[in-house]
């Protein structure tokens, strides 16, 4: 058996793992009981009643954080000639096409985000194999298929993510950092659970939300009360 250090079950017995908190209180809680010294990330595991084997069940999309994650993201935008200068003025970290197409067959994928304008995508779709398993594939309907790619990178720089629904029916996206006041994490955090209860499949049988868990890196996984989050 695995041994639980000794500030990892410090934090455990300051929560209640049988106990939904309202969620400021779950914020405070993550907060409080994140005992690492660097500026941990928060993450929201969402559990759904869906089945992502029905195509009409794969949940997918984008939400765009108020306060963002914290998280600097590296953004490589693959376009035309003539939309490169407005993608790196719009805060792109590399742009360009065939330089960077030969760099990920080649394995590279120092990147968080991928944003690419459709006329380029016979190209980009050869990467599918390397950027498929990473999560890294430019998808429409995760806005980083764009012509306007400008936009798009305005706004993943300002907390825009994209997420998806795993095999097993759960979301896991990081909604903020540790350093966050428990308003933004919660801000945050409702904004992402209120664009999930938009994509509610219709003629859905039982309950949509089953497990909502808040958790700071190397912290406990604190459970929160769906009634106490408005809009869902």
């Amino acid at each position: 058996m695995k041994k639980i250090g000794k500030n990892h079950s410090n934090a455990l017995k300051q929560v209640d793992r049988e106990k939904d908190y309202q969620l400021k209180e779950a914020c405070e809680l993550v907060k409080k009981t994140s005992y690492v010294k660097f500026d941990a990330s928060v993450d929201c595991h969402v559990r759904l009643g869906v089945d992502p084997r029905q195509a009409d069940q794969m949940i997918r999309g984008t939400a765009t954080l108020p306060h963002g994650t914290g998280k600097e993201v590296r953004v490589l935008v693959l376009t035309t000639p003539d939309k490169e200068a407005a993608a790196k003025e719009a805060g792109a970290d590399h742009v360009g096409l065939d330089e960077y197409v030969t760099k990920i067959q080649g394995g590279w994928t120092d990147i968080d985000v991928i944003i690419c304008s459709p006329d380029v995508m016979p190209k980009v779709g050869r990467l599918g194999r390397v950027l498929g398993p990473r999560g890294l594939m430019p998808n429409p309907k995760s806005g980083t298929v764009t012509p306007d790619v400008a936009k798009a990178v305005k706004e993943v720089k300002a907390g825009k993510i994209d997420f998806r629904v795993d095999k097993t029916g759960i979301i896991h996206t990081t909604i903020g950092k540790v350093s966050f006041t428990p308003e933004q994490l919660a801000e945050n955090t409702t904004e992402l659970l209120q664009t999930l209860a938009k994509l509610k499949p219709q003629g859905l049988k039982g309950h949509y939300f089953k497990g909502i868990t808040i958790v700071a890196t190397m912290g406990p996984g604190v459970k929160v009360e769906q009634a106490s989050i408005t809009g869902i």
